[in-house]
């Protein structure tokens, strides 16, 4: 499904030379005016839906999801949901330029920040990413990390996968001698952010010298776009290393690492483990449904879960807004069976209840 994007050329006038007439210079100040008026009424109307299309852009560790519910959703209701997995980052620039009618992000916006641009947010399902390897001989699952080590792959300071802080955790399993490929986002991307956030959380060195956003200064390693870019790097560059949402390493069967969690049990990514994870959160006390997944207690938890935001504008058409609420609630509704076939975790019904309550209270109007 492909996003199109209406944007107006911009006009530039040149200085006149010569004589004249003034009957020129009304027809060209009223071709002019036309040409502005039409340019406005292209942008302004680029975010709405219109012809039962719906359009959106963002994130794209939740692209799978919303796939899936959108193609279910135009069966049932024969409005077409086109969705451009863009990037996080990109999905807040382009819902605040008013050019979709939603924006999704793994990375919340402060409420602050909410407030300044004039956006409200909900959450849409919980998830997890995970490190994926191409390391030749080395089965999926077999090799074992922990946050300060992956943190000193992704520093640089550990390089090589025969590496005695690799071997410490892996007792017995021979890894291979070969230099290690860092691959890492080229796009901003809420993935990264999530990413970023669980290694500032568990390495003091990466918190002080990278830090947690959508874009970060990577000190080493390739960058690919997308979800879909880095698995690409991954599956094709022998000795490298990346990080993925869930559904991709499923749906491309990429080799993923055993994490040890904070409560320093080894676990794998699953749909149980993201939902430990959530359940260490109250989405419905918080302002917004501003809340942060990573690095939670329990014994099954994964350490690296997140969820994504769905981002609207106030000011956006009611019929537009109405559109977005009633393809996300239908995906509330009936769409939890094909979340968890993707290991999506959905949303609680006191969740989307209270998600209900806010379009009511930040909007004006709900369904």
């Amino acid at each position: 499904m492909k996003l199109h994007l209406w944007r107006g050329k911009e006009t530039t006038t040149h200085k006149e030379r010569g004589n004249v007439s003034k009957n020129s210079k009304s027809r060209s100040g009223s071709f002019l005016w036309a040409a502005v008026v039409a340019v406005l009424a292209v942008v302004c109307s680029a975010g709405q839906s219109t012809s039962g299309n719906l359009t959106g852009a963002g994130s794209t560790w939740v692209y799978p999801l919303v796939a899936k519910w959108a193609a279910a959703y135009e069966t049932k209701t024969s409005i077409k949901v086109n969705y451009q997995s863009i990037g996080s980052g990109g999905g807040i620039a382009q819902i605040k330029a008013g050019t979709v009618a939603f924006g999704a992000s793994d990375m919340p916006l402060k409420p602050e920040d909410l407030r300044s641009a004039g956006l409200i947010q909900f959450p849409t399902a919980v998830a997890g990413e995970d490190l994926v390897y191409n390391l030749p001989g080395i089965k999926p699952g077999q090799i074992i990390l922990s946050g300060p080590l992956v943190a000193d792959i992704y520093l640089g300071k550990v390089k090589k996968w025969n590496d005695a802080a690799i071997a410490k955790l892996n007792p017995g399993l021979k890894l291979p001698t070969m230099n290690i490929t860092v691959v890492h986002r080229s796009d901003g991307s809420g993935t990264t952010f999530t990413f970023c956030d669980y290694l500032s959380k568990v390495s003091p060195e990466w918190k002080e010298k990278v830090g947690a956003n959508t874009s970060v200064a990577w000190p080493t390693g390739v960058g690919g776009k997308g979800n879909e870019g880095v698995a690409s790097y991954v599956q094709r560059i022998p000795g490298s290393i990346g990080y993925v949402e869930y559904a991709y390493i499923l749906e491309s069967h990429l080799s993923d690492a055993r994490m040890i969690n904070r409560d320093g049990k080894v676990v794998r990514p699953s749909l149980k483990g993201f939902q430990d994870a959530a359940a260490h959160v109250d989405f419905t006390k918080a302002q917004d449904f501003y809340v942060i997944l990573t690095d939670h207690t329990g014994p099954d938890t994964w350490p690296i879960s997140g969820c994504t935001w769905q981002i609207l504008r106030k000011n956006a058409p009611k019929e537009t807004n109405m559109d977005v609420m009633k393809f996300f609630d239908w995906g509330f509704e009936q769409g939890q069976k094909m979340a968890e076939s993707i290991s999506f975790g959905p949303l609680p019904p006191s969740t989307v209840k209270a998600i209900k309550a806010y379009w009511k209270d930040q909007l004006g109007y709900t369904l």
